[in-house]
């Protein structure tokens, strides 16, 4: 999600490779490889809750001539990222379907490396309408969204109530019951993902976002971070470090570190996306039965989401993007997705899910997590977005240390975008 540009590019590389693929067999070539159809890989991130295999053997019994085979990189998003592009750089054809974070496709579509869709070919209008944005770029569509995210508050219920209290929606009621209501339960106050990667770039952008602040213009080019919601939004955070309310230990959490804290009992309020209800609520959880989630609070209301999720993309490079194309239709097909939030426990992307009756019943997050997405922004747009998002993360984290103030960090941080939107 990000970045405006090459698209010529990406349909240049994209022409060449269904050419290659869409003519009549040649020597040593089978029709269905002519057609750019057969045996494909998809290759994800580290698949936590095992939900993916059964159903690509459900495709592969289905599609004995195109089966899929699953290949699973490291969890960490960095190390995905940085695996996957190395193989696309280099030309290689290993990977057919590309599951890539929200915040790649943009970047991926620059440079070339994912084919563009053609958009009648999916049910785009049945997704929720902030995801489908995630997907395109320079006005093509390059990837199909396939799990959404939204960041949610999540908070002790049990102890609100015994303080006759209501989750807080406002920054103000969020400070107040972390530096006042925490202590007196033995609990740190507030925790949202703060060590240097891309989950603080994800809280900075939230804070900034809440405070009515951006990082970058939509173009992706102009740098619009020098503003005085800039800069409440870090000194809301610092400020939390500085009086307590924000436990140090948290400036080196990401999401596991910070879910397992809130999880085990230590935290009132945490930051975090949906997975974290189910596994808080399972048995053995500590805080089973005595927790809730509300959207993210902001200085005088409601605060914004950064979307998360993930999107299925075709490589270039693929050999079979026909087949590719028709397993990606078929996993973001509404009885997958169904699944995908049963069995995987991950957010959907179609809309109607988010209203059925049966599935609200057993996982009553999701419709304060639909309006959560729905009024999410996407991180920075930037071809550059990897560097966007280092350099965010080193302003961010001298805040959070009090090594600088917002009034030095963020003119530091201007100067540094405005570099690399020059790409110097």
């Amino acid at each position: 999600m990000r970045w405006m540009r090459a698209a010529g590019r990406g349909l240049l590389v994209a022409a060449l490779v269904l050419a290659a693929h869409a003519g009549a067999p040649g020597p040593g070539r089978e029709p269905a490889q002519a057609a750019g159809r057969g045996p494909m890989t998809l290759v994800t991130a580290g698949d936590l809750t095992g939900y993916l295999p059964p159903l690509l053997r459900e495709w592969n019994e289905e599609h004995p001539a195109e089966k899929v085979t699953l290949v699973e990189l490291p969890e960490s998003a960095d190390e995905t990222r940085a695996q996957m592009i190395s193989e696309l750089r280099a030309g290689s054809d290993r990977f057919d379907v590309l599951n890539i974070d929200v915040a790649w496709t943009s970047e991926f579509a620059a440079a070339g490396w994912i084919a563009p869709l053609e958009r009648g070919r999916f049910p785009l209008d049945s997704f929720l309408s902030p995801v489908v944005d995630t997907a395109t770029f320079d006005g093509r569509l390059y990837a199909v969204p396939y799990v959404t995210n939204a960041g949610l508050l999540y908070y002790r219920s049990d102890v609100l109530r015994r303080e006759g209290l209501e989750p807080p929606r406002t920054w103000a009621e969020l400070e107040h019951q972390a530096r006042t209501v925490a202590p007196r339960h033995g609990l740190g106050g507030y925790a949202g993902q703060f060590l240097p990667y891309e989950g603080l770039t994800v809280n900075a952008v939230e804070a900034v976002h809440s405070a009515g602040g951006s990082i970058l213009r939509d173009d992706g080019e102009r740098v619009s971070v020098g503003s005085r919601e800039a800069r409440r939004a870090l000194d809301f955070l610092a400020g939390g470090v500085r009086e307590g309310w924000i436990p140090r230990e948290s400036l080196g959490w990401k999401e596991e570190e910070s879910r397992r804290a809130f999880q085990e009992g230590r935290l009132l309020f945490l930051r975090n996306w949906p997975y974290v209800y189910r596994e808080a609520a399972a048995p053995g959880s500590a805080v089973a039965g005595r927790f809730g989630a509300v959207p993210l609070p902001g200085p005088g209301g409601p605060g914004t989401s950064v979307l998360g999720g993930s999107n299925l993309a075709v490589s270039s490079h693929s050999r079979y993007p026909a087949s590719a194309a028709d397993l990606i239709a078929h996993l973001t097909g509404e009885e997958v997705q169904r699944r995908v939030l049963t069995e995987g426990g991950l957010p959907p992307v179609r809309a109607a899910l988010y209203r059925d009756p049966a599935l609200v019943r057993d996982h009553p997050y999701l419709p304060t997590l639909r309006q959560s997405v729905l009024s999410a922004v996407p991180r920075p747009k930037s071809p550059r977005y990897d560097q966007v998002s280092l350099a965010v993360q080193a302003v961010v984290q001298d805040v959070l240390a009090l090594r600088q103030t917002s009034g030095e960090a963020v003119p530091r941080l201007v100067r540094e975008l405005a570099a690399i939107s020059r790409g110097s």
